[in-house]
């Protein structure tokens, strides 16, 4: 049996005080409705229908490249049942339904499996249990049989003292489905038509309700507020935590973490506090990453140190090199092994080769540096003239010394001296010291100026 897709994304979220839709807030640098549409995708449905309303136009600009999701227009926000009768047209006839919710992004595709198998012979309902449900739909049962769902707001005083709640995700058979979404009425507090009334009708016709209870309620919890984000945002990370410590990577503290895409670790890895991890990020064998990090789209040869302050972006780390405090290597970087970034040196679409060193106070900017070059304290190579960037050529061997300026386009030759203070605009001979400097003048007759 095919399995089709309706997730439920229409809502405003007034609750966030955004004009942002709720379901494009993100959670671990990614949209919420993006971590149910990589959840849905790793199940391998037919198709996937995102009923959308509020900011229609921005969510869908947000998934811009989804070629597997077809776009549901919900115009008028008439409940979760209305939401799902406009997509009911474009179901397959015999197609397994999963309804997901685009603000509830931590439930596991393990979850949904199980949802699946138990809605085989009928309809299968997420549930989870928590001290106080709060605003949450409860489950009522007869015998342990659930009998049917009620909304918080249409609850008795003992129906809202049930522990169990609805999560509001169901499988169930589209024709069935059908059948009910034509049956529903808004003759409730909200007038609004709600889809939990497909329970009722199922235990009506004697069609088996399965509750597919999930242990740890915060993957089955949505998101209303920025408060609400903040505590999945925790448990999300803390997750994340476990998995990496499971790994066998040594943290610091396991709450003061942030992963917001990929990392992947070597063995013996250690990770200060306060480190925050974006898109793709691999780290080496023993990578040591100092406290209050940034690293971004990043890959780190092994046995590398980065020290304390480092952001690290687009670019590519050697082996054994040390990076910081401090440092800032921007996109486009590439470094070869035992090479030194210091504290305050910044390196853009630049290439630095084997063993060389800038220890402190520099900006080295679309460059080429050749192996074992030491590059002085505030040196800079001066790579735009205001209409294009240019490029400097530093080879092996070279020395820099301090508060250096190079001008591109130059070629500094191997074995290159350059003598501190030096503006180098021409390329130099290999070999020689180069000083290009204005000659010091002592004035013995000249006198300060009195102040007033």
């Amino acid at each position: 049996m095919q399995l089709d897709v309706v997730v439920l994304a229409a809502g405003q979220g007034k609750r966030m005080h955004s004009d942002r839709p709720k379901v494009l807030h993100e959670l671990a640098g990614k949209p919420l409705l993006g971590h149910v549409l990589d959840t849905a995708r790793s199940l391998a449905p037919r198709r996937i229908f995102v009923i959308h309303g509020h900011g229609a136009e921005a969510v869908r600009a947000a998934f811009a490249g989804a070629a597997d999701v077809e776009w549901v227009l919900q115009a008028e926000q008439l409940g979760t049942g209305h939401a799902v009768q406009q997509a009911a047209p474009k179901l397959a006839a015999d197609a397994q339904v999963l309804i997901l919710y685009g603000d509830v992004p931590l439930v596991s595709a393990a979850t949904l499996k199980r949802l699946l198998d138990a809605s085989r012979d009928g309809v299968a309902v997420l549930t989870a249990e928590l001290p106080d449900a709060g605003a949450y739909g409860r489950i009522v049962r007869d015998g342990g049989s659930v009998k049917r769902i009620v909304e918080a707001k249409d609850a008795s005083p003992a129906e809202r003292a049930i522990k169990e709640f609805n999560a509001g995700l169901y499988a169930v058979s589209a024709k069935r489905l059908a059948g009910w979404l034509g049956k529903l009425k808004n003759n409730n507090a909200q007038k609004e038509y709600y889809l939990t009334d497909i329970v009722g009708f199922a235990v009506a016709e004697k069609v088996p309700v399965a509750a597919v209870k999930v242990e740890d309620a915060a993957e089955v919890e949505g998101v209303n507020s920025k408060r609400d984000l903040a505590a999945l945002e925790r448990a999300l990370q803390a997750r994340e935590a476990r998995r990496l410590l499971e790994a066998g990577v040594t943290l610091a503290d396991p709450a003061r973490i942030d992963v917001r895409g990929t990392l992947e670790c070597g063995r013996d890895v250690s990770i200060d506090v306060n480190c925050v991890f974006e898109g793709r990020v691999r780290l080496g064998d023993g990578v040591r990453v100092g406290p209050n990090c940034l690293l971004k789209n990043v890959t780190v040869g092994s046995q590398t140190i980065v020290n304390a302050f480092s952001q690290l972006e687009e670019s590519e780390v050697g082996a054994n090199c040390r990076l910081g405090p401090y440092a800032r290597l921007r996109p486009g970087t590439s470094l070869a092994e035992d090479v030194h970034i210091g504290n305050f040196v910044e390196v853009k679409a630049s290439r630095i080769a084997k063993g060389s060193k800038a220890n402190h106070l520099t900006y080295i900017g679309d460059s080429e540096v050749g192996e074992r070059v030491n590059v002085g304290a505030g040196t800079i190579t001066c790579n735009y003239d205001g209409a294009a960037k240019h490029r400097t050529v530093i080879e092996d061997e070279c020395f820099i010394g301090s508060d250096a300026t190079l001008v591109a386009p130059v070629r500094i030759a191997k074995g290159s001296y350059i003598g501190a203070g030096s503006t180098i605009s021409k390329d130099t001979p290999a070999g020689q010291l180069t000083v290009a400097r204005a000659k010091q003048v002592s004035l013995p007759g000249w006198k300060p100026k009195k102040k007033g």
